[in-house]
């Protein structure tokens, strides 16, 4: 049973900074990619921002150079990092692996970014 749990969400003001991780029940590198989705209100949810078991990274158009997702294979866990952040941004951060045709979500955290 794969489980994924996310932390770090939180209140931020605008051009502030957080860090969410999301840790793995088992091995980071087993799984062919890990991302971070958002999802605000009324919204669908969305790619933010995602590493395969390769190293590769992609990133939604509106966070590059600003949004940096990282790996601890020791720790099993998927990092990202969010700077500059803006209101707009604020959605519920979701954790997403794939493995063997497989996708698995975390529960979510709440990233809200004030004016």
């Amino acid at each position: 049973q794969v489980q994924l749990v996310e932390s770090g969400g939180g209140l931020v003001q605008a051009g502030g900074s957080l860090r969410l991780s999301c840790a793995a029940s088992g091995s980071i590198f087993s799984f062919n990619s890990v991302g971070w989705y958002c999802q605000a209100p009324g919204k669908q949810r969305e790619l933010v921002a995602a590493i395969t078991s390769g190293g590769s990274r992609n990133y939604a158009d509106s966070v590059k150079g600003r949004f940096t997702i990282s790996r601890d294979n020791a720790k099993n866990t998927v990092y990202l990092q969010m700077n500059s952040l803006k209101p707009e941004e604020t959605a519920v951060y979701y954790c997403y692996a794939e493995k063997f045709g497989l996708g698995y979500w975390g529960q979510g955290t709440q990233v809200t970014v004030s004016s």
